[in-house]
């Protein structure tokens, strides 16, 4: 059977789940499948010279900017390679086709995508250019076969009480039911969700807990969305591996909405919530379709501590809309709440990204803003309504190192 390579090169430090996945649903129709990591790695001219297909994973922006480079060095080693980008941002540019960088993107739900251009190959050695797939499917999942990657200490770890543990990541489901409009999951989802089943959801747990893991971070856009099903794998969880914590991402909205809930998510082990709280202006809350106040963003950090659970926030404190004082205002929320060591610095730089597809597009506000699509960075460029406070936007994340949001 064909030979396939599959690469990642950034899933924000966790062991690659969009290697593992894929590598599961091949290996079961029959196909041999070598994987590679980019972020703890190099690549290896010989798996190169060994595969007759190769998949490159692409969750997040940059993921995908990091993909084409990759692409372009086994391009020069091997012109005929057929190549794949899979993932979330294979829907945000169509011109690797045009340009044929690659031969095929897909998004959505990929594994059955994947599996059918395969075996298109197999068919024919002409090399098929196509568009991305957004079909959600109909395909059962398998357990992600872990065997090849990188043990978990090459990746991020929880630090807790002054240990250091090791981490899994997972999945109970994919998409979202929401339309945040400067979200990629809306582009491709459109406001759709995939359950992933619970006993392949707790047998990756497993795998992970026996390769050392004591913490496990649930990836999913959403882990509410779907709430029935998220509480019965965090009880499964609880149940089986008892001393094992975790950390789920959700809504500011849900975490009001679904109170009674978060009592028994403690005792489950939910020891942190990552919620995108974006901006404390609610202009820019409407503008990103948020579904919250600044206000909630507050009373859902209270809720949170009366069960023992943080929550550690995002921001994307520089958008069109943006000014000085908004971000003194992040500041603050962060000062007064106590959150300084809850968030990560880079949320302090993040710029809004504004991809082709993106939900912004259509929107009225954001128009007198935009610029030039900039190929490389895959985003189109935009500047901030005072013009001062632009340059003072582009010193201010030169000198923090800025980096693309997670999603």
């Amino acid at each position: 059977m064909m030979r396939v390579l599959l690469i990642s090169t950034y899933e924000l430090g966790h062991q690659p789940l969009q290697l593992a996945s894929p590598t599961a649903a091949l290996e079961v129709a029959g196909y041999q499948v070598r994987t590679t990591d980019l972020s703890v790695g190099q690549l290896d001219p010989a798996k190169i010279e060994w595969a007759e297909a190769l998949g490159v994973s692409v969750p997040m922006h940059t993921a995908m900017r990091l993909a084409i480079g990759a692409a372009e060095q086994i391009r020069a080693l091997r012109p005929e390679l057929p190549i794949c980008f899979y993932g979330l941002y294979a829907a945000v540019t169509d011109d690797l086709i045009s340009s044929e960088k690659v031969d095929r993107l897909i998004a959505g739900e990929y594994e059955p995508e994947l599996l059918e251009w395969i075996e298109t190959l197999g068919d024919s050695s002409a090399r098929q250019l196509a568009a991305s797939s957004i079909d959600l499917g109909r395909h059962g999942f398998q357990t992600p076969n872990r065997k090849e990657l990188a043990p978990l200490g090459r990746y991020a770890r929880l630090e807790r009480d002054g240990e250091e543990q090791l981490a899994g990541y997972v999945e109970a489901s994919h998409g979202c039911v929401h339309k945040c409009r400067h979200c990629p999951v809306p582009v491709v989802y459109n406001g759709r969700i995939r359950i992933v089943e619970s006993s392949v959801v707790l047998a990756d747990v497993a795998q992970l807990v026996a390769a050392g893991a004591k913490h496990i971070t649930f990836g999913d856009p959403d882990f509410l969305n779907g709430v029935k099903h998220s509480m019965n794998v965090a009880r499964e969880l609880h149940r089986d591996f008892p001393e094992v914590t975790f950390d789920i991402t959700t809504k500011v909205e849900h975490i009001l909405e679904q109170r009674e809930i978060w009592s028994d998510l403690s005792e489950c082990g939910c020891l942190f919530v990552v919620s995108a709280f974006e901006s404390m202006n609610p202009e820019i809350l409407s503008h990103l379709d948020k579904g919250h106040t600044a206000e909630e963003a507050v009373q859902a950090v209270a809720l949170l501590r009366e069960h023992g659970i943080e929550i550690r926030p995002s921001w994307l404190p520089f958008t069109p809309w943006a000014t000085p004082q908004d971000i003194l205002d992040m500041f603050d929320f962060v000062i007064d709440n106590e959150m300084v060591g809850n968030v990560d610095p880079v949320h302090y730089t993040i710029r809004l990204l504004v991809p082709k597809g993106s939900l912004l597009l259509d929107r009225p506000e954001i128009a007198p803003h935009l610029v030039d699509y900039d190929e490389d960075r895959l985003t189109y460029e935009w500047q901030a309504g005072d013009p001062s406070w632009t340059s003072s936007m582009v010193n201010w994340q030169r000198s923090s190192r800025p980096t693309s949001p997670p999603r």
